[in-house]
């Protein structure tokens, strides 16, 4: 068999291989494009697909290139033993496995991404540590997005068969020796092809052969117009090898020592004269309760008959924003004032600094603190950062089952925790039995995907528009029976109630499906007793302003660390809203919205009047951007800073 007459057919068929790869890839990004066509219909035009095409082509490469590194080395080794029928069916196979791991990636973020507006990076493994039910999810959206199980299964038959194999490979026994000369020709020109895909790799790993850093996910930002865009440049698998084992958190230098707090500083000092009022708090983090749910924020009747009329009697602001875009991105903000910043704070090294909170603070004035999820306990992390902030007891799903009065497991939703008309009932019931004051939280659950409901509000609440329309109506009449059972108790008018959500869901207004949009929750305050001045303040809040808002209004007059603000002591002018969103950072103040990627502003515009986000008036107002980006320099330094010098209590 003469060998030197085809000396370079392994390393063609490597890059046919290779070429199906980035075809597969191109496949997932059109098919992510597809399902969630309603995020980007809004703004994506044909000059901006084909730019999202361009920057994917480097984030494609660079994943690429990794995941097909073994496959890659194994083809492009100057051996002739690689030549065996033996070893190419082993070299398909790791080229199989590979690729067929990374296209369900992908395909899997299709569907995910509805939930984060981001791609999955590694901390998704923390985020679901602690859940049993993870392969039951999964199977139920295998069911429900069979298109896309299809679509993989195709795929991965096509790469099957389309896979291009070296021909006439050497039999296992080879009966003629290789003359000297054509071996020499052999591994000669092999070597040469090893030498020059090296390099090749290693810029295409990089994604560039000239800048001293590889890519990151935030430079999918160069790419796109809008920030939510970046999703469709990135890929899943290169996103997981960018955040494995890194440091998320690293200090940046916009101010000099001791300048930055000139700007911002987190540090609440309340007056001396200030006295303490022993209002009892209760904090419902409603489960993916939009704003674009509630009508008493909208022009349309919306889904939440008993919250409308609440809103009539409580305290709430036009502009409210959630500071992160999942469950334990709202944990922290709402119950420690920590907005979500590059990643969730709970899957941070940061998560194990001193960390104070409503209850914490609380705590040190004699309040009993108590948190209430009704998940398995320790689900989502709750458990420990409960614990951690302050809260001296945890009611979950065990405690609920031994409770006599209630159902035990014959309420479980089958998914999830305990459904929420019964959770609430019982946490009504254990608060009527605590000393006050106290403060306590309750994270609800029922709103939640797979968007199920109890079989007999089936007929009462039938399908909406968004299946999970009649989840919103299902839990809105739970909170109408909670509120009916705390009145009938001794401690309800001298309580402060505080409702909001952990993030938003489903949407389908095109309104809260900007990139502003994606994080409009509602904050409301409601105050029995009529101490609190009823209305909807035209002014901006966000979850981060509950903690200083709450402490304030009952007089607590300990130094803290909070990064919001009092809501009812600042005017509307001096109220805004922080977020961020895959690399950039949002900062809301006045009539206008910042975008902000860590190095420069690169996005202006008035949120108020522009709701659409489509006028970018960066060129016409620079005084305006400069100022914004001088304060929000000032949040992220200093957030920084406290996270990785563990300051984030007053010592």
């Amino acid at each position: 068999m003469n060998i030197s007459k085809r000396l370079f057919t392994t390393q063609l068929c490597f890059i046919i291989n290779i070429f199906y790869v980035y075809v597969a890839y191109q496949i997932c990004r059109l098919a992510f494009l597809f399902e969630n066509w309603q995020s980007f219909a809004s703004h994506l035009t044909w000059s901006s697909f084909w730019e999202i095409q361009k920057g994917g082509l480097y984030f494609d490469t660079s994943a690429i290139l990794y995941t097909n590194a073994l496959y890659a080395v194994m083809m492009l080794l100057p051996l002739h033993y690689k030549e065996y029928d033996l070893y190419q069916k082993v070299c398909k196979v790791i080229y199989m496995l590979f690729n067929a791991l990374c296209i369900a990636m992908n395909l899997m973020d299709v569907v995910y991404f509805q939930y984060t507006g981001r791609r999955t990076t590694v901390t998704v493994f923390s985020e679901f540590s602690n859940e049993n039910n993870i392969a039951g999810i999964l199977g139920t959206e295998f069911l429900r997005h069979w298109y896309l199980l299809l679509l993989f299964a195709l795929m991965i038959i096509a790469l099957y068969y389309l896979y291009a194999k070296p021909k006439g490979t050497l039999p296992t026994q080879v009966s003629k020796p290789y003359k000297l000369k054509r071996m020499a020709i052999y591994y000669a020109t092999h070597l040469v092809c090893l030498l020059i895909y090296v390099p090749i790799s290693v810029c295409g790993m990089r994604g560039s052969s000239t800048t001293a850093r590889p890519i990151t996910i935030s430079h999918a930002n160069g790419y796109v117009k809008k920030p939510i865009e970046t999703s469709l440049v990135l890929n899943t698998p290169f996103c997981l090898i960018r955040t494995f084992n890194k440091t998320v958190f690293v200090v940046p230098t916009y101010y000099a020592a001791g300048e930055c707090e000139k700007v911002f500083s987190p540090v609440h000092t309340p007056n001396d004269t200030t006295m303490l009022k022993k209002k009892n708090v209760v904090v419902l983090i409603v489960e993916s309760f939009a704003k674009e749910y509630i009508g008493g924020y909208n022009k349309y009747e919306g889904f939440t008959p008993f919250i409308d009329s609440l809103m009539t009697q409580s305290r709430t602001y036009t502009y409210t924003f959630s500071n992160g875009r999942k469950s334990i991105d709202g944990m922290p903000s709402i119950l420690s004032s920590i907005p979500m910043f590059v990643e969730p704070f709970f899957l941070v090294p940061s998560s194990l600094n001193d960390v104070s909170g409503i209850a914490g603070e609380l705590q040190k004035k004699g309040y009993y603190t108590a948190f209430f999820h009704g998940a398995d306990n320790g689900s989502m992390g709750f458990y420990a950062f409960s614990r951690t902030t302050g809260f001296k007891d945890y009611y979950g799903m065990d405690e609920y089952c031994t409770d006599k009065r209630y159902r035990g497991m014959d309420d479980f939703d089958g998914w999830w925790a305990i459904w929420d008309e019964p959770f609430l009932q019982y946490y009504a019931d254990k608060m009527n039995e605590f000393k006050e004051p106290f403060m306590t939280s309750v994270f609800t659950a029922s709103s939640h995907h797979p968007y199920n409901i109890p079989d007999e509000y089936r007929k009462v609440y039938p399908e909406g528009s968004l299946e999970i329309h009649k989840c919103i109506r299902y839990t809105d009449n739970s909170l109408r029976r909670f509120f009916e059972k705390a009145k009938t108790m001794p401690w309800y008018k001298n309580t402060v109630f505080v409702i909001t959500a952990d993030h938003v869901n489903l949407s389908e207004q095109k309104e809260y499906q900007t990139d502003l949009g994606l994080f409009s929750v509602p904050i409301i305050f409601f105050d029995p007793s009529g101490d609190l001045k009823p209305g909807m303040e035209n002014a901006i809040a966000q979850q981060i302003d509950i903690m200083p808002t709450v402490l304030n209004y009952l007089g607590y007059d300990n130094k803290y660390v909070a990064f919001g603000i009092d809501l009812f002591n600042t005017p509307a002018k001096d109220t805004w809203a922080v977020n961020y969103l895959n690399g950039i950072y949002q900062y809301v103040k006045g009539d206008y919205l910042l975008q902000f990627d860590g190095t420069k502003t690169v996005a202006l515009y008035r949120f108020r009047t522009d709701k659409m986000l489509k006028q970018n008036i960066l060129a016409k107002e620079p005084r305006i951007a400069t100022a914004l980006e001088k304060e929000v320099k000032a949040i992220i330094q200093s957030y920084m800073e406290r996270m990785t010098s563990d300051r984030l209590v007053v010592r």
